[in-house]
Order: structure tokens, then sequence, then C-alpha cells
């Protein structure tokens, strides 16, 4: 099929391909344009990082373009970064230079020049993130049929990021508004190198479209990693030193230090363990340390180059995080490049999509990340050109205090680590999309752009716009008619003389302002300056003369001015921690079913080195004298308990307000402490047989997730949901978000599994 497919793009593909100097298409190349030349369908291509999905997704499309050039722009490129979209701007740019089709990029820090010359003659490929879209949909909304009028491919890129909260309903809502605006029908390409379920990505991708999702069956090649987890004790003897008997091979069959590749580097004598072995592993090599938090991507960044100045060398760690400015952003990024640089990015999130910073060698990752999706997709930024993927996991741990109780005892980030890799290298397991979400938000947020944008329309009109969109197919005529007449009562719609609707003026203070085109929640933050650099943003600034965190230094402030949201500061040396809003993580139920099994097991992982191996050995000795992995209940001392129930971030939520709320009057709870999704502690007045009894009679009724919701509790979970009626909130979230069927399905085990400490 490689030849047939070569022969069937244009001379310039072909031309680009010599250039390139490859001798032969890859599979996934082929297999997409097979699928995008001889079907009408929308094509979902899931292959591994650096497989040339672009490249797959872009040869057929330009073809068929040169070969019938669009009267309008003919590709329309999502991406869920600006970054990626600026990266992928100049890849597109090396494709299409010989073959007469303009690229357009449109996004905040795009010039007006470049998006005025598309206005004057739309053609071609744009690339945009879905807020950008959002704003012109909303400012340029008479344009839209010039605009896009003969589009015939819509291409969603890193679709995996889009499927797990609103920002991806947004997305699937702006793609259906355009095509209504348009006239058109184009077909969806979605690109991933992290799906699990391609199936039900492939129905999110053909929602509403009439039209079915090909999805090419790529033959794997096999894929190289080199993976290395160590774990350190943040202060004192670390696990295989804890060892009865002293030794310091803690595992038959797990390796020793020497295992791993000789220090390139000396971190100081009273370095942090875990920090420093970082320290020492990424001299004269260039690398991504990935933290899950920007808090500690900040500490770990001041830290490292605290070191450096301790042993007198030259500064080598960058930092990358979403609130810094976009020149510190894309000055590490551009340092990166440098095929000589041999520096060090610490980031976040920011850096585990597709941004092309050149090759690059190693990985490390600062305790486990939340999904199996992020742990690839972080694998997946090393190892191109040839070499394997490389990541070592640094696993930080506080020692347990003599007195701590047994749930505080067991490496929770270490169990979460191995697990996350395992599921995947046993069954190619990813998280699915989140399903059955009740987006009563993001409906206010589209209704409002709706009216907006298409100016006055009647009630039945406005619902028929916003209530046939696929992504609000559980919203009833009945929720909408009650958000409408909450809007009309808080000035956010207003009614005309003629009976129809307009936005309010409440409503205009919301949707002129430029953080409307966002879905996703942000806190209210505070631009950072020095003199004239712009550093970036901080939530709760501290008071004048106290210090913050930010760009891996350390500020003092000179002065806030709470009106135009600017805190002034200058430099110091230190270290203090940062602070930029709440980041909670998602973890799914498989994650800890397969930690549970974890404990149960004996098996011994290659990657693990010396400590990692010993502590994941302490854990499961522990399991075995407690019982915990083996029973749900277990006694603490007194009248207090823990409760491990091996339950998802949401799942394990609805647990703990089960308990509180169905079961707390008759056994008495009190001192509830959770460490969410891990475990639960308490004290009760009733023994474990009338635990699991109480537990057992509360779950034999109905569960109606509304009654998992406390007296006049209205939980803020999406960016909208202090705008909506107190109703739609609360639905919202006991419906939508709380996993009341994952928790039922848990209690309903417990109850039935013999508890042998009875």
């Amino acid at each position: 099929m490689g030849q047939h497919i070569f022969d069937r793009f244009s001379p310039t593909i072909q031309q680009y391909v010599y250039q390139s100097g490859w001798t032969q298409l890859r599979a996934i190349q082929a297999a997409a344009a097979d699928a995008i030349f001889h079907t009408d369908s929308h094509v979902l291509l899931s292959a591994s990082t650096a497989s040339g999905k672009t490249e797959a997704a872009f040869f057929p499309i330009i073809t068929l373009m040169q070969e019938d050039p669009p009267r309008s722009i003919g590709c329309l490129y999502i991406a869920p970064l600006k970054a990626l979209i600026n990266d992928q701007f100049v890849r597109l740019n090396d494709i299409c230079a010989e073959s007469g089709i303009p690229v357009w990029h449109w996004h905040g820090d795009v010039s007006q020049t470049h998006k005025q010359k598309l206005m004057k003659r739309p053609s071609g490929i744009l690339q945009i993130t879905p807020e950008s879209l959002e704003a012109m949909l909303l400012h340029r909304h008479g344009q839209i049929p010039h605009l896009f009028g003969d589009l015939r491919f819509v291409v969603i890129d890193e679709i995996h990021s889009f499927l797990r909260g609103d920002r991806g309903g947004q997305t699937l809502c702006l793609i259906e508004r355009l095509c209504r605006m348009a006239g058109v029908q184009p077909r969806r390409i979605g690109l991933s190198a992290t799906i699990g379920d391609t199936q039900m990505v492939g129905r999110f991708l053909s929602a509403n479209t009439g039209r079915s999702t090909v999805i090419p069956r790529i033959q794997s090649t096999g894929t190289r990693w080199r993976i290395s987890m160590q774990h350190f004790f943040n202060n004192g003897p670390q696990a295989d030193e804890l060892l009865p008997d002293g030794s310091a091979s803690p595992v038959p069959g797990a390796p020793s230090p020497a295992a791993t590749e000789a220090a390139t580097d000396t971190a100081p004598a009273a370095a942090d363990p875990g920090l420093g072995y970082i320290f020492e592993h990424t001299r004269g090599h260039k690398c991504l340390v990935f933290s899950n938090s920007r808090e500690e991507c900040e500490a770990v960044t001041s830290t490292l180059r605290q070191y450096c100045e301790s042993q007198h060398e030259p500064d080598r760690f960058l930092i990358h995080h979403g609130n810094l400015s976009v020149s510190y952003r894309l000055t590490a990024e551009d340092v990166m490049r440098q095929d000589d640089s041999l520096v060090t990015i610490c980031t976040t999130s920011t850096l585990e999509l597709g941004i092309d910073i050149g090759r690059l060698e190693r990985a490390f990752q600062i305790d486990a990340p939340f999904t199996v999706s992020s742990f690839l997709q972080r694998m997946g930024r090393t190892g191109r050109r040839g070499a394997p993927s490389e990541m070592w996991f640094v696993i930080r741990e506080d020692p347990a205090e003599a007195r701590a109780l047994l749930p505080e005892t067991i490496p929770w980030k270490l169990l979460q680590g191995i697990a996350l890799i395992q599921l995947y290298i046993e069954e190619k397991w990813v998280e699915p999309p989140r399903a059955g979400r009740l987006p009563y938000s993001l409906l206010y947020h589209q209704t409002m752009a709706t009216l907006a944008s298409g100016g006055e329309m009647t009630p039945a009109e406005l619902a028929s716009r916003i209530l046939t969109l696929s992504y609000f197919e559980h919203v009833t005529q009945d929720d909408f008619r009650l958000l409408l007449r909450h809007l009309l009562q808080i000035d956010h719609v207003q009614l005309t003389e003629r009976g129809g609707l307009i936005v309010g003026l409440a409503g205009e203070r919301v949707v002129n302002n430029f953080k409307f085109y966002a879905v996703f929640q942000e806190n209210e933050e505070y631009s950072v300056r020095c003199e004239s650099e712009e550093l970036g943003t901080i939530v709760k600034p501290p008071p004048v003369r106290d210090k913050i965190a930010i760009a891996g230094r350390v500020w003092v402030v000179e002065e806030v001015d709470r009106n135009r949201h600017v805190v002034y500061c200058h430099p110091v040396k230190g270290i203090v921690p940062a602070y930029f809003g709440e980041e909670p993580g998602d973890l799914h139920t498989k994650i800890l079913e397969r930690m549970r099994l974890l404990l149960g097991q004996t098996d011994t992982y290659p990657y693990l080195l010396s400590h990692a191996a010993a502590r994941l050995s302490q854990a499961r000795n522990a399991a075995v004298q407690s019982g915990i992995g083996r029973e749900w209940l277990l006694p603490l001392g007194g009248k207090m308990f823990c409760l491990v129930p091996w339950l998802g971030s949401y799942a394990f939520l609805a647990l703990e307000r089960f308990l509180r709320i169905h079961c707390g009057p008759r056994l008495n709870l009190k001192g509830f402490d959770s460490k969410r999704p891990y475990y639960m502690q308490f004290t009760m007045d009733a023994t474990p047989d009338e635990f699991f009894e109480i537990l057992s009679d509360a779950i034999a009724q109905p569960i109606d997730p509304m009654t998992l919701l406390y007296p006049e509790e209205a939980p803020l979970f999406d960016k909208y949901d202090d705008i909506l009626p107190v109703e739609l909130t609360r639905r919202g979230f006991a419906h939508g978000v709380l996993d009341v069927e994952g928790m039922v399905r848990r209690v309903k085990e417990m109850v039935k599994t013999p508890h042998p400490r009875s």
C-alpha cells in the first residue's frame, strides 16, 4: 500500500518526502492517507509520539487541497496550546513551502497584521486554540461564512487532552456552531499518542455528524524504553539501609545503584537526597524535570540553582510553567532547541505535549503523575531520532515519625508510579474519556456566547441552537428553562419588548472580559513585574516586604497595586514556597486497584533501583502484618479506624459523603480525616462487624446522588457554577462529578467480603 499511496500524493508532497531523506512511508502515514483518500469518514490517528502523525494527516489533506483549491480556509487545525501551534506553524510551513497553500495561525500572541491578511484572503490552513476560536465566533460572527464557507477538514491535535473536561466539550460545541454558521460539514481528523478506548474517542469525534470514524489499526513495531525508579527519604537513612539485616541489596533480582549511569556531577553535602540525585545526573545532558504542580516546579528550580551556586557552577536550569510570562517560556524553549544546549528545564504539563524542543536525552519525573496518559506523554518527549525513550522516576517521601499511624507509613506515590507503568505494560491501558457529565457550567457559557454573537433571538430559537449541540445531550428542556429564568433574574440575560432575549448588563461584564473565552477554571491572578520585566502571574499576593517565588527565583514585594492587579518586586537570594492556586489530581479507580494488587504480590520490577525496591519490600511486609490490601477496615487503636477503599478520586469523594451522610449518625463518626484518594481515618462508636452491617443496610437502598450533598451546599466545581441556579449547581456535582456507581459497586463488594479481624 505504501508505494500506491505515495504515488497518490501531489508532486510537492512527494518532493518533500524525497528531500526529507525518507526511503518509505511509515505505517501510520500510509494507513491515514488510505482512509482520507478513499473514504468520506472522520479519521482517528492513534500512534506513539514522534511517529509522524502530523505528516500522516496533512500529506493527503494538502494533496486534496492542491487538486481542488477551497474558496475559503480549507483546513482548521485546533490544538490545546499556543506553543504547540507556534511549533506546528513552522513545521507545516516547511511542508507547504512549495504547495501554494498558505498556513495561518491565530492566537493572542499573533500580530494583527498577520490576522488582517487572513481576513482579506481566507485560504489554506488555519491553526487556532479553542479559546481563540471562541473569540472569533463571538466577535467576527458575520464573517464566518466568508472565512469558512468551503471548510473541508478539522484537525484536532492531542485530542486526548480535550476528553476529560469542559474544554473538550467547548471544542465540540465550537466546531458544531462554526459548521452551522458557515453551512459546511467538514471531516474531522483526531491525533493523539495516548488513547486507550479508541472506539469511545471515535464516537466523540463523530458526534452529531451522521458520519462514522475510521480508526486505522497500526501494527506496533515495539517501543524501546529506558525506565528507572528510585525512592528517597528526604532525610535520614534510605530504605535499603533500614532492612533488618542491614544489607544494601534489598530484593533478589533488583538492580544495584551500579546499574544506573554514573553521576556527572556532585551535589552539595547537605543536598536534599532526591534533588541531589537529579542534580548529579543532569549535567552534560539535555533533560526535562517534570513536577506535578507549579509550586513544586518553582521550589525544585530554586533548589537546583542553589546547588549550582554552592558548587561554583554556571546555572544550567531553566523553568517553564503556565504562570510564567511568555518571554520566560519562549526563552526556555529557544535555548532547548539548540543542538549543543546541555541544560535542563524544570516544568509542569506545559511541556508534556508535542512542542519541539530538540532531541531530549532523558526526562525526570518527581513523584508519580496522576494519569497513565501523562506518563506516556512525558516519556514520549525523549528518545527521538532512533534513541529509546528514557524516564527516571524520583519518588520523594518524608520518613514516617515513630508514632505515625499505619496508613502514613505506606509509600503511596511509589505504588502509584509502579501501577501506572504496569497498567500500560501489561494491558496498554490509558484513562478513558469521562462520560455522563452534566455540563451546566459550559451550558451557561455557550448560551451567553451564542446570544452575544447572534444577537436577539426567541427563547425557542436559543434553545434549539443550544440543546441540539451534541455535548448537551443529557441536558433537558426543563434544565434549560430553569437556567434562562435564573439568568433573567440576575440580569445576565434580558427580555426585549418583542419577547426576544439579549445579553443583559451583568452578562455583558462577563462576556466582554477576555477570560470569558476559556472554560477552564482560573484563579484571580496578579502580574508580577521587576522594573520593565514581566515575570509571570501569582494568586493571593503577600504583604509588602514579604517574599514570593516565581521564575525559579525569590523576590521581595515592593508594592501591590490591587486595582491593576500588579505586584512590583526586586530579586533576592533564598527559597520560599510558591502558590499559584489549587491543582487537584484526578486518579482513576483502575490505578488504585493496581496499587492494591502490588501490595499482595511478590513480583520484582527491573526498573526499580535499590532504595525503591527496598521501600516496596517494606510496604509489602507492612501489608502482610497489618492486612492493608486484604482488608478494607483497619483498626488503629481504641475507637480509631482506617478505611482503604482503593477507589479513584470521584468515587472516593462519593464514599466520603456516603459514610458521613448515610452512615455517620448510626456510627457516630468523628475526627474524619481523608488522604484522598488513598485512605480515610475516623473514630466511631461501632465494632467492625457493626460498621459493615450498617454499610450493608445503607447500600441496600437505592442511592440518589442528590442525597450525597449537605443541606444548602452548592459545590463549585466548574468555572461558572457560581452563576448557575443553585439547583443546577447541586445536580451537576451530584450526578456529573461524583462517581456514585463506582462507589456503590465498591461498598457492595466490601460488605460481601469476609472480615477476619471482626
